[in-house]
Protein backbone atom coordinates (compact mmCIF):
# COMPACT_ATOMS: atom_id res chain seq x y z
CA UNK A 1 0.00 0.00 0.00
CA UNK A 2 1.17 3.43 -0.38
CA UNK A 3 0.40 4.38 3.18
CA UNK A 4 0.77 2.55 6.45
CA UNK A 5 -2.24 2.58 8.54
CA UNK A 6 -1.06 1.90 11.77
CA UNK A 7 -1.66 -1.31 12.30
CA UNK A 8 -0.88 -4.84 10.56
CA UNK A 9 -3.18 -5.11 7.51
CA UNK A 10 -2.72 -5.66 3.91
CA UNK A 11 -5.02 -5.53 1.18
CA UNK A 12 -5.05 -8.80 -0.79
CA UNK A 13 -6.41 -9.26 -4.79
CA UNK A 14 -7.02 -12.97 -4.93
CA UNK A 15 -9.04 -13.45 -3.13
CA UNK A 16 -9.98 -10.16 -2.97
CA UNK A 17 -10.08 -9.11 0.87
CA UNK A 18 -7.41 -8.51 3.88
CA UNK A 19 -4.64 -10.39 5.05
CA UNK A 20 -4.42 -9.79 9.16
CA UNK A 21 -0.49 -9.58 10.90
CA UNK A 22 0.13 -10.48 14.15
CA UNK A 23 -1.47 -9.20 16.96
CA UNK A 24 -4.20 -8.01 14.89
CA UNK A 25 -7.96 -9.09 13.93
CA UNK A 26 -10.25 -9.11 11.45
CA UNK A 27 -13.22 -10.72 10.02
CA UNK A 28 -14.06 -12.85 7.18
CA UNK A 29 -15.08 -10.54 4.28
CA UNK A 30 -18.21 -9.67 2.90
CA UNK A 31 -18.44 -9.29 -0.36
CA UNK A 32 -21.13 -6.59 -2.30
CA UNK A 33 -22.13 -8.33 -6.07
CA UNK A 34 -22.77 -6.09 -9.03
CA UNK A 35 -25.92 -7.28 -8.79
CA UNK A 36 -26.58 -5.49 -5.33
CA UNK A 37 -25.31 -1.83 -6.47
CA UNK A 38 -27.18 -1.96 -9.84
CA UNK A 39 -30.02 0.07 -8.53
CA UNK A 40 -27.58 3.09 -7.87
CA UNK A 41 -25.80 3.27 -11.24
CA UNK A 42 -26.86 5.29 -14.32
CA UNK A 43 -26.43 1.86 -16.35
CA UNK A 44 -28.05 -1.14 -14.45
CA UNK A 45 -27.56 -3.37 -16.91
CA UNK A 46 -23.84 -2.19 -16.62
CA UNK A 47 -21.10 -4.81 -17.02
CA UNK A 48 -18.00 -4.77 -14.80
CA UNK A 49 -15.96 -7.07 -11.95
CA UNK A 50 -18.11 -9.22 -9.25
CA UNK A 51 -17.94 -9.13 -6.62
CA UNK A 52 -17.18 -5.42 -6.93
CA UNK A 53 -15.94 -4.49 -3.69
CA UNK A 54 -14.81 -6.78 0.01
CA UNK A 55 -15.96 -5.14 3.18
CA UNK A 56 -13.81 -6.27 6.48
CA UNK A 57 -16.19 -4.90 9.59
CA UNK A 58 -14.35 -4.88 12.74
CA UNK A 59 -10.73 -4.75 12.30
CA UNK A 60 -7.75 -3.78 14.26
CA UNK A 61 -5.24 -4.70 17.15
CA UNK A 62 -6.43 -7.45 19.31
CA UNK A 63 -5.44 -5.51 22.32
CA UNK A 64 -7.65 -2.83 22.07
CA UNK A 65 -10.84 -4.44 21.14
CA UNK A 66 -11.92 -4.30 24.29
CA UNK A 67 -11.50 -0.60 24.34
CA UNK A 68 -13.34 -0.59 21.19
CA UNK A 69 -16.27 -2.61 22.34
CA UNK A 70 -16.53 -0.57 25.51
CA UNK A 71 -16.93 2.82 23.41
CA UNK A 72 -19.11 1.35 20.54
CA UNK A 73 -17.00 1.99 17.82
CA UNK A 74 -15.23 -0.51 15.12
CA UNK A 75 -12.67 0.09 12.38
CA UNK A 76 -13.89 -1.44 9.17
CA UNK A 77 -11.76 -1.58 5.78
CA UNK A 78 -12.90 -1.62 2.01
CA UNK A 79 -11.04 -2.92 -1.14
CA UNK A 80 -12.50 -2.11 -4.64
CA UNK A 81 -11.84 -4.19 -7.73
CA UNK A 82 -9.92 -2.85 -10.37
CA UNK A 83 -11.40 -1.52 -13.91
CA UNK A 84 -15.12 0.07 -14.49
CA UNK A 85 -19.08 -0.41 -14.33
CA UNK A 86 -19.72 0.20 -17.72
CA UNK A 87 -18.93 4.15 -18.27
CA UNK A 88 -18.87 4.77 -14.40
CA UNK A 89 -16.05 4.49 -12.30
CA UNK A 90 -15.97 1.31 -9.75
CA UNK A 91 -17.71 2.42 -6.44
CA UNK A 92 -20.28 1.63 -3.65
CA UNK A 93 -24.20 1.97 -3.70
CA UNK A 94 -25.40 5.66 -2.02
CA UNK A 95 -27.03 4.94 1.75
CA UNK A 96 -27.37 6.74 4.82
CA UNK A 97 -26.31 5.69 8.06
CA UNK A 98 -29.07 4.29 10.36
CA UNK A 99 -29.60 6.39 13.35
CA UNK A 100 -27.65 5.95 16.41
CA UNK A 101 -29.58 4.39 19.81
CA UNK A 102 -30.88 7.67 20.87
CA UNK A 103 -32.17 8.10 17.23
CA UNK A 104 -31.39 11.57 17.03
CA UNK A 105 -28.76 11.70 14.34
CA UNK A 106 -27.62 8.97 12.23
CA UNK A 107 -23.27 8.29 13.05
CA UNK A 108 -20.56 10.30 10.91
CA UNK A 109 -18.04 8.23 9.35
CA UNK A 110 -14.17 9.10 9.33
CA UNK A 111 -12.71 7.91 5.84
CA UNK A 112 -8.58 7.60 5.42
CA UNK A 113 -7.45 6.50 1.88
CA UNK A 114 -4.47 3.92 1.82
CA UNK A 115 -4.31 3.20 -2.19
CA UNK A 116 -6.07 4.40 -5.06
CA UNK A 117 -7.83 7.20 -5.58
CA UNK A 118 -11.23 8.19 -4.00
CA UNK A 119 -14.10 10.47 -4.47
CA UNK A 120 -16.57 10.85 -1.40
CA UNK A 121 -19.46 11.91 -3.17
CA UNK A 122 -22.02 13.12 -0.58
CA UNK A 123 -25.48 15.25 -0.37
CA UNK A 124 -27.33 16.86 2.64
CA UNK A 125 -30.40 14.30 2.21
CA UNK A 126 -31.67 11.75 0.17
CA UNK A 127 -34.65 13.74 -0.79
CA UNK A 128 -36.26 15.45 -3.69
CA UNK A 129 -33.98 18.77 -2.76
CA UNK A 130 -30.36 16.63 -2.20
CA UNK A 131 -29.54 20.01 -0.58
CA UNK A 132 -25.76 20.78 -0.71
CA UNK A 133 -23.76 18.60 -2.49
CA UNK A 134 -19.75 17.87 -2.73
CA UNK A 135 -17.57 15.81 -4.68
CA UNK A 136 -14.09 15.49 -2.22
CA UNK A 137 -11.02 13.79 -4.11
CA UNK A 138 -8.15 12.42 -1.43
CA UNK A 139 -5.60 10.48 -1.74
CA UNK A 140 -3.53 8.00 0.12
CA UNK A 141 -3.08 9.09 3.87
CA UNK A 142 -6.13 11.63 3.36
CA UNK A 143 -9.29 11.64 5.74
CA UNK A 144 -12.78 13.10 4.85
CA UNK A 145 -15.35 12.90 6.85
CA UNK A 146 -18.98 12.50 5.71
CA UNK A 147 -21.74 14.03 8.80
CA UNK A 148 -24.48 12.48 9.76
CA UNK A 149 -27.56 11.98 8.13
CA UNK A 150 -25.81 12.62 5.00
CA UNK A 151 -26.04 10.30 1.85
CA UNK A 152 -23.15 9.33 0.69
CA UNK A 153 -20.62 6.66 -2.09
CA UNK A 154 -17.53 5.98 -2.59
CA UNK A 155 -15.99 6.42 -6.14
CA UNK A 156 -12.51 4.59 -7.30
CA UNK A 157 -11.22 7.84 -9.53
CA UNK A 158 -8.44 5.33 -10.76
CA UNK A 159 -9.89 2.48 -13.09
CA UNK A 160 -6.31 0.94 -13.21
CA UNK A 161 -5.94 0.63 -9.42
CA UNK A 162 -7.89 -0.92 -6.64
CA UNK A 163 -8.88 1.40 -4.35
CA UNK A 164 -8.40 0.84 -0.45
CA UNK A 165 -9.39 2.39 3.02
CA UNK A 166 -10.28 2.43 6.58
CA UNK A 167 -13.05 3.95 8.22
CA UNK A 168 -14.15 4.58 11.91
CA UNK A 169 -17.96 3.96 12.34
CA UNK A 170 -20.51 3.08 14.82
CA UNK A 171 -20.58 -0.45 16.18
CA UNK A 172 -24.16 -0.88 15.72
CA UNK A 173 -23.54 0.29 11.87
CA UNK A 174 -26.70 -0.35 10.07
CA UNK A 175 -27.31 0.83 6.11
CA UNK A 176 -30.26 2.64 4.90
CA UNK A 177 -30.92 2.31 0.66
CA UNK A 178 -34.68 3.66 0.30
CA UNK A 179 -34.14 7.35 -0.20
CA UNK A 180 -31.48 6.98 -2.84
CA UNK A 181 -32.80 3.73 -4.82
CA UNK A 182 -36.26 5.79 -4.44
CA UNK A 183 -34.19 8.27 -7.02
CA UNK A 184 -31.89 5.39 -8.59
CA UNK A 185 -28.65 6.88 -6.95
CA UNK A 186 -27.35 10.27 -5.60
CA UNK A 187 -27.94 12.88 -7.00
CA UNK A 188 -24.80 13.25 -9.28
CA UNK A 189 -23.22 10.28 -11.66
CA UNK A 190 -19.82 9.79 -12.09
CA UNK A 191 -18.94 8.91 -15.69
CA UNK A 192 -15.51 8.61 -17.04
CA UNK A 193 -14.50 10.30 -20.10
CA UNK A 194 -11.78 8.99 -22.79
CA UNK A 195 -8.56 10.17 -21.11
CA UNK A 196 -9.81 8.45 -17.70
CA UNK A 197 -11.44 11.84 -15.99
CA UNK A 198 -14.15 11.63 -14.09
CA UNK A 199 -16.83 14.41 -15.53
CA UNK A 200 -20.58 14.22 -13.59
CA UNK A 201 -24.16 13.88 -15.01
CA UNK A 202 -26.93 14.96 -13.02
CA UNK A 203 -29.80 12.87 -11.67
CA UNK A 204 -33.10 14.67 -13.33
CA UNK A 205 -34.87 13.02 -10.02
CA UNK A 206 -33.86 15.51 -7.80
CA UNK A 207 -34.08 19.63 -7.67
CA UNK A 208 -31.17 20.87 -9.36
CA UNK A 209 -28.31 21.72 -7.06
CA UNK A 210 -24.71 22.75 -8.05
CA UNK A 211 -21.93 20.25 -7.12
CA UNK A 212 -18.86 21.68 -5.21
CA UNK A 213 -15.54 19.67 -5.70
CA UNK A 214 -12.63 19.78 -3.70
CA UNK A 215 -10.13 18.60 -1.23
CA UNK A 216 -10.65 16.87 2.05
CA UNK A 217 -11.65 19.68 4.95
CA UNK A 218 -8.60 20.78 8.07
CA UNK A 219 -11.20 18.96 10.29
CA UNK A 220 -8.96 20.17 13.84
CA UNK A 221 -12.31 20.43 15.07
CA UNK A 222 -12.43 16.42 15.05
CA UNK A 223 -9.33 15.90 16.03
CA UNK A 224 -8.00 14.87 13.24
CA UNK A 225 -3.81 15.72 12.59
CA UNK A 226 -2.67 15.59 8.78
CA UNK A 227 0.22 12.58 8.71
CA UNK A 228 -1.20 10.93 11.73
CA UNK A 229 -3.01 7.44 10.84
CA UNK A 230 -6.55 7.61 12.29
CA UNK A 231 -5.86 4.71 14.12
CA UNK A 232 -3.01 6.00 15.22
CA UNK A 233 -4.70 8.92 16.57
CA UNK A 234 -7.40 6.52 18.65
CA UNK A 235 -4.43 4.45 19.64
CA UNK A 236 -2.88 7.44 21.62
CA UNK A 237 -6.26 8.56 22.93
CA UNK A 238 -9.13 6.41 22.59
CA UNK A 239 -11.88 8.39 23.38
CA UNK A 240 -11.06 11.12 20.45
CA UNK A 241 -14.00 9.24 17.77
CA UNK A 242 -15.99 9.09 20.78
CA UNK A 243 -18.20 11.52 18.47
CA UNK A 244 -18.87 8.48 15.86
CA UNK A 245 -20.89 6.69 18.45
CA UNK A 246 -22.40 9.85 19.70
CA UNK A 247 -22.16 12.15 17.53
CA UNK A 248 -24.12 14.98 19.72
CA UNK A 249 -20.72 15.28 21.12
CA UNK A 250 -19.96 17.19 18.23
CA UNK A 251 -23.28 19.14 17.89
CA UNK A 252 -21.68 22.77 17.02
CA UNK A 253 -19.55 21.29 14.43
CA UNK A 254 -21.86 19.23 12.23
CA UNK A 255 -23.93 22.40 11.81
CA UNK A 256 -23.32 23.83 8.61
CA UNK A 257 -20.64 21.41 8.11
CA UNK A 258 -18.24 21.99 5.28
CA UNK A 259 -16.71 18.20 3.88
Amino acid sequence: MAFNPGFDIKPTAQPMGFAYGAGCFGPPVEYRSLDSIRKSLLDPSCSGPDPVYAIAMDTGKVEHLPALRERNLLFGVVTYASGTLGNEPVRSQGHVHKKTRDNLLSPPEVYEIWSGEAIVLMQEHAEDNPGRCFAIHAGPGEVVVVPPDWAHATISADPKTPLTFGAWCDRDYGFEYEGVRSHKGLAWFPLLDDSGGIHWRENPRYIRRRLTEKGPGEYSALGIRKGTPIYTLFEKDPDIFLYVSDPKLKEKVWKDFVP
